[in-house]
């Protein structure tokens, strides 16, 4: 399963309102505890820096850092894991992530259907985001979308958790992604523009059963 609380907030410095490790901290004392380093135009040098002090920033929290794209610049940052792109050798590409990681890596892909979500439980993976599923403001005119019943039919078979990605800008679209069967949600351009709105996504989401 996903980190708890199932929100992951992924990163795009073009859009932040401030540089990106000050609002990490501004996020992880909002209550989120998962966020990747996207941003993969940046030269490996300097995103090697950039996640070494989002890690920094996440360890005060206990939050999970992970890094797309590069399960070696993930290592030399110190990451939880990575999150690879969809294709033809995702399984290749998830062993040797997971052999690079070790076990207790987090590592992800990204999945635009049904064909994808397979190739990413056929590869081992540990979830898989599934986009877009509402329009997005991040990426306009990109689809077609999902909405909740592409959601609901493709996560009922996906054999692993499913991280609903794309237009989940408020409590009632989380909502309606988790009643679809979405293990969690995803944030890019709302937790980037408006920090605090990311409070409403995180009240949205299930809390812990009690135990004992």
């Amino acid at each position: 399963m996903p980190p708890f609380p199932p929100l992951l907030v992924i990163t795009d410095r073009k859009q932040a309102i401030r540089p990106l490790p000050e609002l990490a901290g501004d996020l992880f004392e909002l209550g989120v505890r998962w966020l990747s380093l996207r941003d993969k135009d940046l030269p490996d040098s300097v995103r090697l820096d950039l996640a070494r002090a989002l890690v920094g920033r996440a360890r005060r929290w206990s939050a999970l850092v992970t890094l797309h794209g590069d399960p070696a610049l993930a290592l030399a940052a110190g990451a939880a894991g990575v999150h690879l792109p969809d294709g033809g050798d995702i399984p290749d590409a998830l062993a040797a992530a997971r052999a690079l990681l070790g076990p207790g890596a987090l590592v992800g892909v990204s999945a635009h259907d049904a064909a994808g979500l397979a190739r990413a439980a056929a590869g081992g993976a540990d979830y898989a985001t599934l986009s877009p599923i509402f329009p997005s403001a991040s990426k306009p005119g990109y689809g077609p979308w999902l909405e909740a019943d592409g959601l609901r039919r493709m996560a009922a078979g996906a054999g692993l958790p499913v991280i609903a990605l794309g237009g989940v800008e408020s409590p009632a679209a989380a909502i309606a992604c988790r009643e679809a069967g979405a293990a969690g949600v995803a944030a890019m351009g709302l937790a980037m523009r408006d920090p605090p709105a990311v409070a409403g996504l995180l009240a949205s989401l299930p809390v812990p059963s009690p135990t004992g």
